[in-house]
């Protein structure tokens, strides 16, 4: 699969490169950024799934993540959010349509041709960096933020042949049980809730789904006014407890929603990924 490096930066000691590829699942361009530490690797390499409004320069922006994967040696993939572009069907509010996949494969109208999201991030983005960087696919995680965190947590307890560790920056843990949930899950999935379940990492570990992972990280902010509405952590720590799992939610007093969060607490993150990934 061809990449195209549209943009190079030198970072941390590292490399950061902007990319484009064509993916078959979208049908459309794809664009994500990678950081490869100093040297020849193969690397041990996460993959950060970004919420709702961001493009792959969100979180390559405002992170800070480069510092701490520098010192771990852990390589850094950041991909867009959803499909764009001429004919990709949107919406006009921010939590639908381009900029707000929620990592689901859509099997309704105007959605599915384009919005391919799981497999896009499960196939293609993976065949994709392997292929054209020097990464070890054997030491593989996923993190992510809010609906990232949603497709960071639903992914890996899904594929845990694909990734080795998962934490989550405020997730959506349950679109089962939160309006955004309802609003795109009904969007792109259809009305049918029992469809939904795959895309619900509550009900994915109720399942069974994942009990490959020794734990799953998750930080969430005391200030998050999405917090009690939509995020509920409450309910993935009771999903564990009830399946006998580990799921570590760190509770952080006056922290928000914001990248001043995700910033704080990045390289506890990439410190934890580290010890698993090896």
């Amino acid at each position: 699969m061809a990449v195209e490096t549209t943009a190079t930066h030198r970072v941390h000691g590292g490399t950061l490169r902007y990319c484009k590829h064509a993916s078959a699942s979208t049908g459309t361009p794809m664009k994500f950024t990678v950081w490869t530490p100093e040297g020849e690797g193969p690397f041990p390499y996460l993959v950060w799934l970004s919420g709702l409004t961001c493009t792959e320069d969100n979180f390559t922006v405002k992170s800070g993540v480069y510092a701490y994967a520098a010192k771990h040696g852990v390589a850094i993939v950041a991909p867009d959010t959803s499909p764009r572009g001429e004919g990709v069907a949107d919406d006009p509010a921010y939590d639908l349509g381009q900029g707000a996949g929620f990592y689901v494969d859509a099997t309704q109208a105007p959605w599915a041709p384009h919005f391919q999201m799981y497999s896009y991030v499960t196939k293609d983005l993976l065949e994709a960096v392997d292929g054209a960087f020097p990464l070890d696919p054997a030491r593989r995680g996923i993190f992510g933020h809010s609906m990232g965190g949603h497709g960071a947590l639903t992914i890996a307890l899904r594929n845990p042949d694909l990734f080795k560790s998962v934490s989550a920056f405020s997730p959506i843990v349950s679109p089962l049980n939160c309006p955004w949930g309802d609003k795109a899950m009904t969007a792109y999935l259809g009305e049918d809730r029992a469809a939904w379940r795959a895309h619900d990492a509550c009900a994915l570990i109720e399942d069974g789904a994942g009990a490959s992972f020794d734990e799953i990280l998750i930080d969430q902010g005391l200030a998050d006014s999405f917090l009690e509405n939509q995020l509920k952590p409450e309910l993935i720590e009771s999903a564990a407890e009830k399946a006998g799992r580990k799921v570590t939610v760190r509770r952080q007093d006056g922290y928000d929603h914001s990248y001043f969060f995700i910033t704080t607490f990045i390289g506890d993150h990439l410190e934890w990924h580290a010890k698993r990934l090896g």
